[in-house]
């Protein structure tokens, strides 16, 4: 069934924008703003998309963006569903189904992350190297349609080491210093404790959030290369006094949205110019 759907949303993205893309986006907490920097865009609300779910988090505005950026046709989804929401997992990844089969071949995943590490501060961006699945679940649970993927899909390189180099000489280009780490994913909603923290550190992880994990599994079941950018906008739970808050989640990723911006962009152009 969800085959069927994600058929039926791909046919009516294609109807608004009958364009080849390539390249997908998503993005995360506070880093809506980057949507708006294609070119002779469409803009498409997640309501008016069959099968979408609602984004309702504040900082997800809720919109599949399609348009040119550095000459590259491009899908952006501004706002992501997350599993903290009551969505199920085939909510949550529903959109990056429907990419695979738009015939998309490269998913940049973004997102809003606390950092574990205090040489890793509030601003900093961090290149997703691995992830810890802590979210209880895996979203290629129950039975498997091989239309899709394998059934055991392969999980050595979630996400791509030729993507990651591009982004470390696009970020150079530009003075940007970029981090690299393993991203732990929780459920959610509720902040981390300070022994939670404690535990993730010592499984190796260097930033935690509540989405992203997901998605990529659900590309990499599909083939495609996932490129994964955290956006370090706290210090988590036990390494500073300073209460989390989703303002401040909010305050960083507007900081950073300049750096960002122009870093992505010319990712974007880097990803086409590949043989």
């Amino acid at each position: 069934m969800t085959y069927e759907k994600a058929v039926e949303t791909a046919d009516f993205i294609r109807s608004k924008y009958p364009h080849q893309i390539t390249t997908a986006v998503v993005l995360g907490s506070g880093l809506g703003a980057f949507a708006d920097e294609l070119e002779n865009a469409v803009s498409i609300p997640f309501e008016e998309i069959p099968h979408f779910a609602k984004a309702t988090v504040e900082g997800h505005s809720g919109r599949l963006v399609l348009g040119k950026l550095a000459g590259v046709n491009l899908a952006v989804q501004a706002g992501r569903f997350h599993f903290y929401e009551g969505y199920d997992m085939q909510q949550v990844t529903f959109p990056v189904r429907t990419f695979g089969l738009l015939g998309i071949k490269n998913l940049i995943l973004t997102n809003a992350a606390g950092s574990l590490d205090t040489d890793m501060p509030q601003g900093s961006l961090m290149l997703i190297t691995d992830h810890l699945n802590l979210m209880g679940t895996n979203p290629l649970r129950g039975p498997n349609d091989e239309r899709f993927g394998l059934r055991f899909p392969d999980m050595s390189t979630v996400y791509s080491p030729e993507l990651q180099e591009l982004v470390v000489e696009e970020a150079r280009a530009i003075g940007v210093e970029v981090r690299r780490g393993i991203y732990g994913a929780l459920t959610g909603p509720s902040y981390e404790t300070p022994a939670e923290i404690l535990m993730l550190r010592n499984l190796g992880a260097d930033a935690v959030g509540m989405s992203t994990v997901p998605e990529a599994i659900v590309a990499r079941h599909m083939g495609l290369e996932v490129l994964g950018i955290s956006c370090i906008t706290n210090m988590a739970a036990g390494l500073s006094d300073e209460p989390i808050d989703h303002e401040e989640v909010m305050a960083t990723g507007d900081r950073v949205r300049g750096t960002f911006t122009e870093l992505l962009r010319r990712v974007v152009g880097a990803i086409s110019r590949r043989v």
